[in-house]
């Protein structure tokens, strides 16, 4: 037997305060102060927001800003509840935090974001470090400060050759230059650039120390090393794991239709294609375009946010939700401090010729990393503000969606 719900305000839940669900939250809460028909909740495991863009930074020991997710939403009339998603029960509407809080919702944005893949390779788990969050940032820093303070240098390899473990390679070479930096991957550093920016990012990690061996593909570490296919070793006194990303099973186990990386398949409009009532944002969604399933960015997973947040306010106001489309402009790495290369594309993440290399490209780089902050802030008192994206044009039209 159902039982009808009492009438109340139409109950939106937000789980994962991460760049995606942050920007959900606050569009939600910013669209709808004041009213008393919806109310609107964040759950988060920390009150601490996390700058993902930063933690390479926070790795090597400098200070970076915290920010404080409850102290941004005040005044918007949001919930913030502290805890951790343990189950969810789609049929139901119900999600359980830290296993003994039951949170019922009526539309529910799923943001729970991605982490390193620490389980595909053996001993990662066990013996490496990883990006995940501020606390892993701290503990790698601790690590390496440890390390450098010893009398023979040491030896830390970065395991994945992908933008993080360029940006983490270089920040930790420029920062401890008497640390022996290897960086291991299946693909050289800067491959989906074109030529001449993967070169300048190339020889800036020459200029730095840092080792790079592409076409390394590691299949086990261990405590003191790394082994990789074909049966060679490498000796490590500190590895960090940058290569690949997993999702949270949460999804799958609930029923929801997933894709083979344990993301919710959405339509165009965000929704899960199998529950409707369910958002999917960020890297927790498998969003396809017309360049095909968009990749985790924070320059995509904002626009995700706003676009989920409005389309929840539409459909309750009972217009259609509109499709949801993106194209990418850039791709920012920096290279310690001082340095960095940007290389701008298309909007299907193809490369252009055009690009940015040094201080100059430093400076677009730190601008970029800083601008989710402020652009919340905004976003509380000019939601509109934060609905400007590239759309991509032709590049992300999906044929026979409108």
């Amino acid at each position: 037997m159902t039982t009808q719900r009492k009438a109340g305000p139409h109950r939106v839940l937000i789980l994962g305060a991460g760049y995606a669900g942050m920007a959900a939250a606050i569009q939600l809460a910013a669209r709808t102060k004041g009213r008393d028909d919806v109310q609107v909740t964040l759950v988060n495991p920390q009150e601490r927001f996390t700058e993902r863009l930063r933690l390479h930074i926070a790795a090597t020991g400098q200070q970076v800003a915290e920010m404080n997710i409850p102290e941004l939403l005040e005044g918007t009339g949001a919930r913030f509840v502290r805890g951790w998603v343990t189950a969810m029960e789609a049929n139901a509407k119900i999600v359980r935090i830290d296993d003994s809080r039951v949170l019922h919702y009526d539309t529910l944005v799923y943001g729970l974001g991605s982490v390193a893949d620490t389980v595909t390779v053996p001993g990662v788990e066990e013996h490496a470090y990883t990006l995940n969050s501020p606390q892993d940032a701290e503990a790698l820093a601790e690590r390496l400060a440890r390390l450098s303070g010893g009398t023979s240098g040491g030896t830390v390899v970065v395991g994945g050759s992908g933008l993080t473990g360029v940006e983490s390679a270089a920040e930790i070479a420029e920062r401890y230059p008497h640390l022996n930096v290897v960086l291991l991957g299946r693909q050289e550093p800067g491959a989906a650039m074109s030529p001449r920016p993967r070169a300048y990012l190339q020889a800036a990690l020459t200029r730095l120390g840092v080792h790079t061996r592409s076409g390394a593909e590691v299949v086990k570490v261990l405590p003191g090393s790394v082994e990789l296919a074909g049966g060679e070793s490498v000796a490590a006194d500190v590895v960090l794991w940058t290569s690949g990303t997993r999702v949270s099973p949460l999804a799958a186990a609930a029923g929801l239709t997933v894709d083979e990386r344990g993301r919710i398949v959405t339509d165009a409009t965000l929704r899960s294609v199998s529950h409707p009532e369910v958002y999917a944002v960020g890297d927790a969604a498998a969003i396809l375009q017309g360049y095909g399933v968009m990749h985790g960015t924070c320059q995509g997973g904002m626009p995700t946010g706003v676009h989920a947040a409005v389309a929840i306010l539409r459909a309750l106001g009972g217009k259609r939700p509109k499709p949801f489309r993106f194209g990418y402009y850039h791709t920012p790495v920096s290279l310690g401090r001082h340095d960095a290369v940007v290389q701008f594309t298309h909007p299907d993440d193809s490369p252009r010729r055009v690009h940015l290399t040094g201080r100059m490209a430093a400076r677009y780089k730190e601008t970029v990393t800083a601008s989710p902050w402020p652009t919340y802030g905004r976003m509380k008192k000019m939601p509109a503000s934060g609905a400007f994206w590239p759309r991509g044009g032709r590049f992300t039209r999906v044929r026979g969606v409108r």
